[in-house]
């Protein structure tokens, strides 16, 4: 089967991770796979290329094909989209894919109308279009307006999908709730992954690499997460969190770790700046592999405002360490408060830093949230969602 894969972006990020996990098991079983991207640093075109065999843990020996479009761009430009769109029209003229796999609002706009269009001809054959969706962009922290536009699109561009793909049940009842699909074109499928195949670097050397020109800071009580620097993601609360715990008395002392990179660090490193934290608040930048540096925080921290189903919540999950999470989009399917981490609402400094106070002062009780945690993870597994996902593909699922 050849199957066409089209996302907005190609910096690496959740969407980019199941679109890996996916075109690997796809061409494991014998699928024919492109792969298209616009905006970013390309990175999802590096994983996507052929290593060597040992090498990493998700080698292959044989690699997607890689289109670039530098027209298709996350946000609103009618010039660029116009542009981006004639790409689409011209790489499906000449793929002809069985299906289109379409992952994030631009690309599943401007990929779907692209289809509809060239199935107005005599003659075409459609490819089958499947949307898949974490977390609708429409809730991000932007304009009214804007917000309003992404919504219609995605009511629009609905009519030309045969199947959505949603990772969480909240985004399946806000499909449901906004009438954007009928009912029985939503699919939900959790994200998984394998712990097996994280290999975790030893405390010491994680501190080391991440370190720098800090290395007195790792023997302090270390909290961290891993993230894009997106303002969805939330750590301008968690620098002013760390602003308020770093002035508790009698407290141990703490130095905060940022693994990724994104638009938001000019802003971000003022903050730290603001509140004299840069002894204590290190942005260490985007770092390959980062999963693999899990182990050396004490507590891991998830402060966005606006989530789909996160992978770096089920990765820290394996690591065994306490969780501290908002609770938004899917993240209340994976844990439960007080049973396997910490939930608490987004925007609130102040409650964040309470629970790393509590946490810092009672580590039993994190080491109880974080057995259970990595119990519950074996309900999220990489098999089942690769396995329902190709399902999908199949014919005899089209509505």
């Amino acid at each position: 089967m050849k199957i066409l894969f089209i996302i907005t972006q190609s910096e690496i990020g959740g969407a980019q991770r199941y679109l890996l996990e996916f075109t690997r098991y796809l061409i494991s079983h014998g699928h024919e796979v492109t792969i298209v991207a616009g905006e970013g640093d390309d990175e999802l075109f590096q994983q996507s290329a052929p290593k060597l065999p040992g090498s990493d843990p998700g080698s292959l020996g044989a690699a997607p094909c890689q289109i670039k479009i530098s027209n298709l761009i996350r946000n609103l430009n009618p010039l660029k989209d116009f542009l981006a769109l004639l790409s689409i029209l011209s790489i499906l003229r000449k793929e002809k894919p069985n299906v289109l796999f379409l992952q994030s609002t631009k690309a599943g706009f401007l990929g779907s109308l692209a289809a509809s269009i060239l199935n107005l001809k005599p003659n075409a054959q459609n490819p089958k279009i499947i949307y898949r969706i974490g977390g609708w962009s429409f809730n991000d922290p932007r304009s009214p307006l804007a917000n309003k536009i992404l919504l219609w699109m995605e009511k629009i561009s609905a009519r030309w999908k045969d199947v959505i793909i949603v990772n969480s049940e909240l985004d399946r009842q806000i499909a449901i709730s906004q009438k954007i699909i009928p009912e029985n074109k939503i699919v939900k499928i959790y994200n998984g992954i394998d712990p097996n195949s994280i290999n975790f670097l030893p405390e010491e050397e994680a501190a080391s690499k991440l370190s720098g020109s800090n290395p007195d800071s790792f023997e302090h009580i270390v909290i961290g997460t891993i993230a894009n620097l997106y303002a969805t993601k939330g750590i301008e609360y968690l620098i002013e969190s760390a602003n308020i715990l770093t002035k508790t008395r009698n407290l141990k002392p703490v130095t905060f770790v940022v693994i990724g990179e994104g638009r938001e660090r000019p802003k971000l490193e003022a903050l730290v700046k603001k509140y004299n934290l840069e002894n204590n608040f290190l942005l260490v930048g985007r770092i390959s592999n980062a999963r693999q540096y899990l182990k050396v925080f004490d507590i891991f921290v998830l402060p966005s405002v606006k989530e789909g189903f996160p992978w770096a919540l089920l990765e820290a999950m394996s690591a065994e360490i306490p969780i501290i999470a908002t609770d938004v989009g899917a993240i209340s399917e994976i844990i439960g408060s007080k049973k396997e981490g910490i939930l608490i609402p987004p925007k609130d400094a102040k409650t964040l830093a309470d629970a790393m106070k509590y946490l810092v002062e009672n580590p039993d009780q994190g080491r109880r949230l974080a057995k259970n945690a990595k119990e519950k993870l074996k309900k999220f597994n990489i098999e089942k969602m690769l396995s329902e996902s190709e399902a999908i593909l199949l014919p005899a699922h089209r509505e």
